[in-house]
């Protein structure tokens, strides 16, 4: 392997060149608008397609193809020989990119798709953004090729710097779209504002472009001469080094949103934590040396793995360590790849195998990852292996203290599911064991094995294969002597996981429970006694109940429509003459609800029979007749990663519409980390309705045994009629929706229902 240099200085190189700060204000300001405009697009077509989560993920899945494109072309263009002839090249292609601005979605690719909607928004992607975003993320790595080649051969200081510069830009951009752009621009303005700051970009890089073509730079084929190509194992190695942190990132935001907390925005950190690996890794003087995180990604990846099944632990403890474990296990990644770039002769093929890299891992997570498995066992895999990212040391030279440790741990590790099949099958609580209970001495005992095993695999942290090999049986220790829940079956689709568990309830006996990562779907008692009554927020007692309740003693038949199905509880109020039609998204869930051995609200308990209409709500619900609905439940907010788009002006005057004069609309707004009654509010007077509000506190104790929860909801209704009896109950109030700023499909503020419920909760924030 070549040791990595700036290109020495050539004596045909002249004075004159570009100011660094140009360079390094150019990289910066072109990687602002390639993580500016990913979002933005991606909001543009929700409407479109309804805001699925594969809207999402397929924009994803575009851009990261775009940025290989993008820097295969950078690597193509250091074909010409000049560097006023790429320079000359690409702000030519910048401006014919532009042809497809001011931003928009383009029509050319015709009406959404029902059958192929994905092909259509990769054809929508490609036809509105593809050509100006790859050319801008070209910028990168083909202006550092030519400061390597002008102001690094006239002083021998390297590119590579600016790639921190790029990333810092990246950063920025992606904590400003969520909190400050998003919430104070309108999506109309920021369309014109992103191509605005296109053409000012076109300006900057053409500043530099004449800069650098005035200046005395070094010949390619001088450049080359002197240095020896890359190998197709270091090029491998390129690859993998990057794909690790890649596959790292989208695991760890599965995971933390699944099974820790599904708080907003928390896909957010580790995208951030992610770029900011690379300022430093690519740091003259990194801030955290390369030996320090080597030491600490050691600790921090053994004690992840060995808590990652302990999702009953404190939520703040649990979310540092995955984070700093991912942060330090991406950072030693990044770092290992600059200990191994090349000459900058050979910068622009170093990155594509890093872009490569980065297209490797999300694939394997976004695509492959959620067909082979049935839970987010990616997330512990690629750790486990990235511990064969590590020096290996010498394997010709182990010191005996170093193979204690290996043999140390292995015991310990596997010496846990020995122990739990052990105690499953003969541990009993029959008697004490001096003041403990077995049970007790049981966990610590565990959890003391798990601890030993952490501790060796840290020890042997300077031999990649000895670490990797306990880290791989202390993942799947961990597993078998984690919280040992009731968690009877897991499946997972698209869509995420679903998990079917059950627990026992005093009053009511065992009830089975179906979770969508951390947020309960609903809930059914398994005593033949309570298993047809609504439980959870579906009780009478709540405002779901009380209007459902209301209706059926007016009316001897009533057409329910049920925006997410969950358990299927709604099914519960059906009697015959009823008829209920649930909209879902998700296949699998119909599959799991609908299936006895599950639950039975949907087969046993509805009188009437029932239908399904897969899609998203949005689109799903348009298809239906007008003044079809007696009632319309709108219940895709309980989670916290919420469908903005099914709660905006435009969505609320499709359902008004769909309603009966004396129809009703509920809004189910509870939510754990997100104020969205306010907003709500706002948009059901902004579409035109009426509306009431209730916030319903689950009484502390239950002594009817419904196991019912605390519910906020609005209700909104055509005409003011409609709402008469709710209004006489003295349980629903009158909206205020001057609260907050109606979202619309040009406007949504997360960040402001984030605000709110953390006002509500404390009373000294402004």
């Amino acid at each position: 392997m070549t040791t990595p240099s700036a290109v020495s200085p050539s004596p045909s190189t002249g004075s004159r060149q570009a100011p660094a700060a140009l360079f390094a204000l150019t990289v910066f300001s072109s990687a602002a608008l390639v993580f500016l405009v990913q979002p933005m697009v991606a909001k543009l077509v929700l409407p479109l397609l309804g805001g699925s989560p594969s809207v999402w993920n397929t924009s994803q899945a575009f851009f990261q193809l775009a940025l290989l494109a993008g820097y295969f072309y950078a690597h193509l263009l250091q074909r010409i020989p000049s560097v006023r002839g790429q320079a000359i090249v690409h702000v030519t292609m910048l401006v014919i990119a532009a042809v497809a601005l001011p931003l928009r979605v383009n029509a050319l690719a015709g009406p959404p798709s029902s059958d192929h909607p994905n092909l259509w928004l990769l054809a929508v992607l490609t036809l509105s953004i593809g050509a100006p975003f790859a050319i801008l993320s070209a910028t990168a790595p083909l202006v550092q090729a030519w400061h390597a080649r002008t102001l690094g051969a006239a002083e021998g200081k390297e590119p590579y710097v600016l790639y921190a510069a790029s990333n810092l830009g990246s950063l920025i951009a992606l904590l400003a779209y969520p909190l400050v752009v998003e919430p104070a621009f309108p999506l109309v303005g920021q369309r014109l504002g992103w191509s605005a700051g296109y053409g000012l970009f076109i300006l900057i890089i053409g500043t530099l472009a004449i800069a650098v073509s005035r200046a005395r730079a070094t010949a390619v084929e001088e450049v080359r001469a002197t240095t020896p190509a890359p190998t197709w194992r270091e090029r491998a190695a390129w690859v993998a080094l990057a794909a690790i942190p890649s596959s790292l990132m989208l695991g760890v935001t599965t995971y933390i949103t699944t099974d820790v907390a599904s708080a907003p925005f928390l896909w957010v950190l580790p995208l951030a934590l992610y770029l900011t690996t690379f300022i430093i890794a690519f740091q003259e003087k990194p801030a955290i040396s390369p030996a320090l995180t080597l030491t600490l990604q050691g600790a921090a990846l053994a004690a992840c793995v060995a808590v990652l099944p302990f999702r009953s632990t404190f939520f703040a403890i649990l979310l540092f360590l995955h984070l700093i474990a991912f942060f330090l296990t991406a950072l030693m990644c990044h770092q290992r790849l600059v200990a191994r770039r090349p000459d900058p002769a050979h910068l622009t093929e170093f990155y594509l195998c890093l872009s490569l890299g980065g297209v490797v891992g999300g694939a394997f997570n976004a695509f492959v990852a959620p067909v082979i498995f049935n839970d987010v066992w990616e997330y512990p895999i690629v750790l486990a292996l990235s511990c064969l990212a590590r020096p290996w040391g010498d394997l010709q030279r182990i010191p005996i203290w170093t193979w204690t440790m290996f043999v140390v741990g292995v015991v310990a590790a596997i010496l846990t599911p020995v122990a739990v099949t052990f105690a499953t099958n003969h541990l009993t609580t029959d008697a004490l064991i001096g003041h403990f209970d077995p049970a007790e001495l049981f966990d610590m005992g565990m959890k003391a094995l798990l601890a030993l095993a952490v501790i060796a695999a840290f020890m042997v942290r300077r031999h990649a294969l000895f670490m990797f090999a306990i880290v791989a049986i202390l993942s799947y220790a961990a597993e078998t002597a984690a919280d040992r829940t009731d968690t009877r079956q897991s499946w997972r689709s698209f869509f995420g996981v679903l998990k079917l568990s059950q627990t026992w309830v005093p009053s009511i006996g065992e009830v089975k429970m179906l979770a969508h990562g951390t947020t309960l779907h609903g809930a059914q008692s398994q005593d033949p006694r309570y298993m047809c009554r609504p439980m959870v927020y579906y009780t009478p007692n709540t405002p779901i109940g009380q209007v459902f309740t209301a209706r059926q003693a007016a009316s001897p038949g009533l057409r329910i429509g049920a925006v997410g199905l969950g358990t299927g509880s709604v099914a519960a109020y059906v009697r015959p003459g009823d008829d209920l039609t649930f909209f879902e998204i998700d296949p699998l869930v119909v599959r799991v609800s609908n299936d006895a051995a599950n639950f039975t609200y949907t087969t046993l308990c509805a009188k009437s029979l029932i239908e399904y209409v897969i899609g998203d709500a949005r689109l799903t619900v348009a298809q239906q007749p007008a003044n079809s609905f007696d009632i319309l439940l709108i219940d895709a907010f309980s989670s916290d990663a919420v469908p903005a788009h099914l709660l905006t002006v435009e969505a609320v005057k499709g359902y008004l519409a769909k309603l009966k004069p004396d129809g009703v609309l509920i809004l189910h707004l509870s939510n754990r980390n997100l104020d969205l009654m306010n907003p709500a509010q706002a948009v059901a007077r902004a579409a035109g309705g009426h509306a009431l509000v209730q916030q319903y506190r689950a009484p502390e104790k239950d002594p009817e045994g419904t196991w019912e929860s605390s519910e906020d909801a609005v209700i909104v209704a055509r005409n003011p009629q409609a709402l008469a009896a709710f209004r006489a109950s003295g349980k629903w109030t009158e909206a205020n929706p001057f609260r907050a700023r109606p979202w619309t499909d040009d406007y949504t503020n997360l960040a402001g229902a984030l605000y709110g419920n953390l006002k509500g909760r404390y009373a000294w924030l402004p």
